[in-house]
């Protein structure tokens, strides 16, 4: 027995698995545009975080 069969069915999967089509909990799917997405989400957010940075620099934020 693996932990995911004794995980609480209540709680939906983070990414549906490609190959089981009858699970229908699930949060995102695995194919090109969630890729995408979570690419572009995640370089955004690091591109902001570069920018307060720098603002702060600028700034003399201490």
């Amino acid at each position: 027995m693996t932990s995911k069969d004794t995980k609480d069915s209540s709680t939906p999967d983070i990414v549906k698995d490609a190959d089981n089509n009858s699970n229908r909990d699930y949060i995102l799917q695995d194919n090109a545009k969630t890729r995408f997405g979570a690419k572009f989400i995640i370089i955004v957010l690091i591109i902001l975080v570069l920018a307060v940075i720098a603002t702060s620099y600028f700034i003399g934020w201490e």
